[in-house]
């Protein structure tokens, strides 16, 4: 018999570690210690009676029997995430795993007079929000991934007439032994949106409005209507622009659910503009937001019972189509890692730079230490000068060139945005939908300026040289001195022929 809905859920009074708890198949678990809450529930270690572990691999979730999201979590794991049905979902889609925790049993226990409902689950890593809370933003080709990962459990749950209705990144944790792996975890709000094949009907309710996480609720739920597959895609879209760009623009309104509700209206009716056109202050996420906008305008469209085109939505994220690869999280050092594409540093730059200072110090001391002729003084600045621009070829060619691909890039992605609407969403593939996981691989619209390209314009402006079409050209005072020199040799020998035939 499911709790009573107007019940006021809490927290229960912990159970002692070491008690033994029965499942419903006969199996018994051993309690081990309190590593976290969910919901309003309790979550322990958990170790099989029958099989000792040293390192616990599941954990049981403990909550009142009276309280109701474990209830309703416990019904989605039993009539949908069967390990079974798992599997064979894996097989026919041909996915290397499915991001939902596997389910080992359930049951009822009691301490001090009280009842208590446990489930026990498969053991998960660190969550997302303790990983954004440390880094702040996720690098876009990880962003991304995280969404065709996303799309992949929702597609299966909603083909089980579920949606989950509270995608954030606190519910998506890491696989414990696998870290390159996540997973959608807590189905406490999941609700059976198309009971027997029969979808919801469409209909408002003001009282229900505004329910879920505000930050990430979807319209519907800001109407009070059900949820349908459309508010689930809605709900990983927001959460895609909030991991990416580190802020939402409704985060200031949190306590406004109207002001939330108007602010996400405009960002859906304005589509791609709003999304391609906003970032927060110091963020460089404005121009990388092109999937993320399409993804946002195909989810809009779709009608309250229309089933997604899941397999389009997950090109969209990876117009590529390149396997997924490992889950990167840290963002420090980026910056220079991902946005030059030869991956050289400002170390190499400043090398160039002492050796060009180095050289023209010897220069200076061989012209007061030493008398040369005329001719040899020249060709001695000469060589010098040489050597130095083959030293910055090396250094500066291969980036000079990618920048001018990056300028010519983005010109012509903003030349198509302004154009059309709808320009955004075609891709390119030099241009506009570069590889996710090509980790070498920068977004070529995204114009970048770093302290590296400072110092790099600031050499060349010492030094006298400076490029052209991967060409170098010496200053006006090098040739005036090479001509000087010149016309004066060209003198002397003349006087020496002169001397000879008089002689």
């Amino acid at each position: 018999m499911p709790p009573r809905r107007n019940e006021k859920y809490r927290l229960p009074v912990p159970l002692p570690e070491g008690k033994v708890l029965y499942d419903m198949e006969g199996n018994q678990w051993v309690l081990g210690k309190i590593i976290g809450s969910g919901g309003f529930g309790l979550i322990y270690l958990a170790f099989p009676m029958n099989k000792p572990e040293k390192d616990a691999r599941h954990v049981i979730k403990v909550e009142y029997q009276e309280n109701g999201p474990l209830f309703s979590e416990l019904k989605f794991y039993q009539r949908v995430a069967k390990r079974n049905c798992i599997k064979k979902w894996i097989e026919v889609k041909q996915l290397d795993y499915l991001g939902i925790p596997l389910f080992y049993g359930s049951g009822l226990t009691e301490f001090k007079g009280r009842s208590y409902r446990f489930m026990v689950m498969e053991r998960l890593g660190k969550d997302l929000q303790k990983i954004s809370d440390q880094n702040g933003t996720f690098k876009k080709s990880t962003v991304l991934q995280l969404g065709i990962r996303m799309l992949d459990v929702l597609e299966f749950i909603h083909e089980n007439e579920y949606v989950h209705g509270d995608i954030k990144a606190a519910n998506l944790l890491l696989g414990y032994r696998n870290p390159d792996q996540v997973y959608l975890a807590d189905y406490g709000l999941a609700y059976r949106y198309c009971p027997n094949g029969n979808h919801k009907h469409y209909q408002e309710n003001p009282r229900k409005g505004h329910n879920g996480t505000i930050e990430f609720t979807s319209l519907d739920a800001h109407k009070g209507v059900a949820l349908s597959r459309r508010s689930d895609l809605e709900i990983l879209g927001y959460c895609l622009l909030r991991w990416l760009c580190g802020k939402l623009p409704w985060e200031r309104n949190l306590k406004d659910p109207v002001a939330v509700q108007t602010a996400k209206t405009k960002l859906l009716d304005e589509l791609p503009e709003s999304v391609l056109q906003w970032a927060p202050s110091r963020s460089s996420c404005c121009k990388s937001n092109g999937e993320i906008a399409q993804y946002l305008a195909c989810a809009y469209n779709l009608a309250y019972d229309e089933k997604p085109n899941y397999q389009m939505l997950k090109k969209i994220l990876n117009p590529g189509g390149m396997p997924l690869g490992p889950l990167e999280f840290s963002t420090k050092g980026e910056s220079i890692n991902v946005y030059t594409p030869n991956n050289q540093t400002v170390d190499s730059r400043k090398a160039a730079a002492k050796q060009v200072n180095q050289m023209q110090k010897r220069l200076r001391e061989k012209n007061v230490h030493s008398e040369r002729s005329a001719e040899s003084c020249a060709m001695w600045r000469k060589v010098l000068k040489e050597e130095a621009l083959i030293g910055l070829l090396h250094n500066e060619n291969a980036q000079e060139s990618t920048r001018r691909r990056q300028k010519y890039c983005e010109s012509q992605f903003l030349n198509e945005v302004e154009s059309s609407p709808n320009a955004s969403y075609e891709s390119h593939q030099d241009c506009t939908s570069p590889d996710i996981f090509d980790r070498s691989r920068s977004p070529p619209w995204y114009k970048y300026t770093s302290t590296a390209d400072m110092e790099a314009t600031d050499l060349e402006e010492t030094t006298g040289f400076w490029l052209t079409n991967s060409q170098f050209t010496l200053s006006e005072k090098t040739k005036a001195d090479i001509y000087y020199y010149g016309f004066t040799i060209l003198f002397l020998l003349i006087l020496v022929y002169l001397s000879l035939c008089f002689l």
